[in-house]
């Protein structure tokens, strides 16, 4: 056996065998941690319900606007002032919401017009097991 800078052909086969056996770990460690990423990126976006806004001319800004971070449930439920939902909207804004400065002030009059403190509460879609039980009197057992 020869001698060389990286020693004899023994010491580099002692140094080599570990080296792949770490290699390796290393690799299936990253495609073990990795994989699972993959998978969620190919899952689509849920899309977000915009079709519970009521319909007018800001319509699709807030859409645009509001439902980048929440679901239209949010917005249905706040019976707001014009005060209220202009300051809602400049916080919204602060926080990162994209309304352009023309905009501002119609959709701050949509979002009044439509989810004032005078028009009637949100009332929450039911789901079958919620009617089932909401046809119980309270304290009478079912049948």
């Amino acid at each position: 056996m020869s001698r060389n800078a990286w020693g004899s052909a023994k010491q580099r086969e002692y140094w080599f065998v570990p080296g792949v056996i770490a290699g390796g770990i290393a690799i299936i460690v990253i495609i073990a941690t990795a994989v699972p990423f993959w998978a969620l990126s190919d899952k689509p976006i849920p899309a977000k319900v915009t079709e519970d806004l009521p319909p007018g001319a800001m319509q699709a800004k807030a859409t645009t606007a509001c439902l980048e971070c929440h679901e239209a449930r949010i917005i249905l439920q706040q019976r707001l002032s014009k005060g209220a939902w202009t300051k809602e909207v400049d916080k919204m804004v602060k926080w990162g919401a994209v309304v352009d400065a023309n905009d501002h002030d119609a959709l701050v009059d949509y979002l009044s017009t439509n989810f004032s403190p005078d028009r009637p509460a949100y009332e929450a879609p039911r789901t079958a097991a919620d009617k089932g039980t909401s046809e119980r009197s309270p304290g009478k057992p079912s049948k």
